[in-house]
């Protein structure tokens, strides 16, 4: 839907209309987030030149900064990629998310069968160049949005809400297990789960599918030697902090050499061979050891003050599907953020996650940044929809006319009186 769509009726203010399509873009962004996500990108090619300029001149042994480069470009691809998304109406793809979703599914077979094998798990394609996981994570976001955000779908009913439920994240988070990849794995249940709950799930259904979820990972751990491994280091290492993997120890060995200030940018020493891909999961331990507790905690603050501006513009939604849409990404990056820095400081088992838009990367970096602009999409269509002269109030998408007096979704279908009609899926 275009602009025009919006105010078919109406005519601008003679101001509105002098202004260039570009000065009303500008106008309807969201200036805080694009300096939030503007401020972690500088951070994050900064991190990675100091992490990888002596593994530049190693490798290729006429350049520092060729892994800066390759990062650069991957920064000007995603940011094109962002706006696209952001001068497109985000309920545009609201018709496409069910191809979108069994593309993925394709994809994430296509892995198991034809992927390639590294370190003894399959998770790439095309040399390493596609993640289908990646794409995984933002589908499910994607589809989500829009199956809970339609009239016809019956969130708190068993058969049109919890089982529906149950067969979309399954279909998307067990391909992922058997990759396997459990922290990606984790992510999409654990941000499915948020945006089930904030949808009006009924809470005996939403405990029912963390129950399942819980299961499912438990007997993943018991297969799998290696995930057993560093559940079994992690609960020792609670007592003894010597006995944590060696990826943990090293981590806390930056933090400790960083103290408050840090040792200065590119003066560290856990990155030359000690952590393991200090350029993409371990990449906030470099931060702590280079730029000290202090920049350790303003990255931390950058992540507080994205969740903020993502739960706001949410809130200002013109329709259910871009307020799921708004908070699905929001808890999408909220959730991976804190993953990735409890693992750096030991609070839970080590695993293979980046720093978002901090961290070296090709397609995780692409879809982080194209979600920013559908949150984007939202705000501005939200914005243009409030300009209007005479315009009429939305109705709130959010209400507390619940009997447990939480925050949910309104939808027309919750109550009572609404029919029973197929859902979305």
């Amino acid at each position: 839907m275009s602009e025009q769509a919006l105010r078919p009726s109406v005519t601008l203010p003679a101001a509105e209309r002098s202004k260039t399509p570009l000065r009303r873009l500008w106008a309807s962004l969201d200036k805080q987030l694009l300096l939030i996500v503007g401020v972690l990108l500088s951070i994050g090619a900064m991190m990675v030149y100091s992490t990888t300029f002596d593994w530049s001149l190693q490798s290729r042994g006429s350049s520092t900064a060729i892994f800066l480069q390759d990062h650069v470009r991957n920064v000007v691809l995603s940011v094109l990629g962002m706006t696209f998304f952001t001068v497109v109406d985000y309920r545009f793809w609201r018709r496409w998310t069910p191809f979108l979703l069994l593309f993925t599914v394709g994809a994430l077979i296509a892995v198991l069968v034809f992927g390639d094998n590294t370190f003894g798990a399959r998770r790439s394609l095309i040399a390493g160049r596609f993640q289908p996981g990646e794409l995984a994570e933002f589908t499910i976001i994607m589809y989500l949005a829009a199956w809970l955000g339609a009239k016809n779908t019956r969130v708190a009913s068993v058969w049109q809400g919890l089982i529906p439920f149950g067969v979309i994240v399954s279909m998307i988070a067990l391909p992922i297990i058997l990759q396997p990849d459990l922290s990606s794995a984790a992510i999409i249940v654990i941000t499915a789960l948020l945006m089930y709950y904030l949808s009006g799930a009924n809470l005996w259904h939403l405990g029912a599918a963390f129950a399942g979820a819980l299961l499912v990972g438990f007997i993943f751990v018991q297969l799998n030697p290696y995930a057993q491994d560093r559940v079994n280091s992690y609960l020792s290492s609670l007592t003894d902090p010597t006995q944590a993997n060696y990826h943990t120890q090293q981590a806390i060995i930056a933090f400790v050499n960083g103290g408050w200030l840090g040792r200065g940018i590119g003066q560290g020493e856990q990155k030359f061979g000690f952590l393991p891909a200090p350029h993409t999961d371990s990449i906030f331990a470099v931060i702590g050891e280079e730029l000290g507790v202090l920049g350790a905690a303003l990255v931390v603050a950058l992540y507080v003050a994205f969740v903020i501006r993502g739960f706001r513009i949410a809130r200002r939604a013109l329709d259910p599907f871009g307020a799921l849409l708004a908070i699905g990404f929001t808890l999408w990056v909220a959730i991976q953020s804190l993953l990735n820095i409890a693992v750096m400081t030991a609070v839970i088992p080590s695993s293979g996650l980046p720093l978002p838009f901090i961290s070296y990367g090709g397609s995780s970096l692409l879809v982080l940044m194209i979600g920013v602009g559908v949150l984007q999409s939202v705000h501005r269509f939200a914005n243009l929809r409030a300009d209007l002269p005479n315009r009429r109030q939305d109705a709130n998408p959010y209400d507390r006319s619940w009997r447990d007096g939480r925050t949910r979704l309104s939808r027309a279908s919750s109550r009572r009186s609404a029919p029973q009609a197929r859902p979305y899926v």
